[in-house]
């Protein structure tokens, strides 16, 4: 695939497919967003296959839900080995994890950096669940690569451009969550720029917008943006109502809305004593609840298609894309 970008309005996209019988098809995108658009795949989605020590697992429209799940962030060793451990009992893929943790005041606590990094390599090790965490800074970028499966962009970060930028060439998936108050289309710049840098495995994460009524939920999950993002990205979706609703009780109903919307992956906070918890306490489930959660979870998303693979399944023929086009 060649991607032409820039002010391409003056060029005649029949006078470029008659340069080589090399060039197979020539389509015009619109859209900004080049290669995250949904014409950049000839409309077909894409996936994300990620190599974790339990095997590979893919995130995309046609897979089984993937879910991850684990505390805010990292605390303490006996902490993050217990909640690996049912994380994994439970059927999770993925275990989630702060290691470097955005607070909105400087006298919260900020996640302990590369000793909580260890304890997720220990985790990993102990269990073979994929690591997610969080990069907040250039700096910390390869310490973060080291260990995790999945690279997290935070909300905060979203528009971080000179961070994005640095994601090219990483070998790692990108999960990027959504900004704040970001529009869906700020979002999907911000996919490109990690695209344009040279890495095409991009995550979306939806993880709730700041509106008027912060009494209730945290924020509000916006679970509009699922079909939205169908009709214009081939990337993958994830949701996120842990943050997005920001109470542990309404974490459930709005993951079985967002498995029936289409979403590709679930995460999910989950801590031994959310009470105890130094972030994010009051939407995280506890570990039993968790369990609980993951059979209605199993139960939903067989409903809709989307339930774990059946052990003799045959797998389907992975599709072929052409290999010389130009994207104007």
């Amino acid at each position: 695939m060649i991607g032409l970008v820039g002010d391409t309005e003056s060029l005649n996209p029949e006078l470029i497919q008659q340069i080589s019988p090399a060039i197979e098809q020539v389509l015009r995108v619109k859209k900004p967003f080049k290669r995250a658009s949904l014409e950049f795949r000839y409309g077909e989605p894409s996936e994300v296959v990620v190599s974790t020590p339990n095997g590979l697992v893919t995130f995309g429209q046609n897979h089984p839900l993937v879910t991850v799940a684990g505390p805010c962030s990292v605390e303490n060793e006996d902490m993050i080995l217990e909640t690996a451990q049912i994380v994994k009992a439970s059927g999770a893929q993925f275990l989630r994890g702060g290691a470097y943790k955005p607070r909105s005041s400087p006298y919260a606590f900020q996640g302990h950096g590369e000793s909580a990094l260890g304890l997720l390599a220990l985790a990993r090790e102990a269990t073979g669940l994929g690591i997610i965490t969080e990069v907040m800074d250039a700096a910390d970028l390869a310490a973060v690569v080291a260990v995790a499966d999945v690279v997290q962009i935070g909300a905060r970060n979203m528009q971080n451009f000179s961070l994005l930028k640095k994601l090219g060439n990483i070998g790692k998936p990108v999960l990027l969550k959504r900004g704040l108050s970001a529009t869906i289309e700020e979002w999907l710049m911000s996919a490109e720029y990690i695209l344009a840098a040279g890495n095409p495995d991009v995550i979306l994460c939806e993880r709730g917008v700041r509106t008027f009524d912060a009494k209730y939920t945290r924020n509000t999950l916006d679970l509009s943006v699922i079909p939205v993002l169908r009709s214009l990205t081939h990337l993958p979706i994830m949701i996120d109502p842990s943050h997005a609703t920001g109470k542990s009780e309404l974490v459930p109903s709005m993951a079985a809305a967002a498995i029936a919307a289409g979403t590709d992956s679930l995460m999910i906070e989950v801590h031994p004593t959310p009470a105890k918890a130094l972030s994010d306490g009051p939407q995280s489930l506890t570990l039993p609840d968790f369990q609980h959660l993951m059979l209605e979870v199993d139960t939903i998303a067989k409903f809709f298609g989307r339930g774990k693979p059946c052990p003799y399944a045959t797998a389907l023929p992975k599709v072929s894309y052409a290999t010389n086009f130009a994207i104007v």
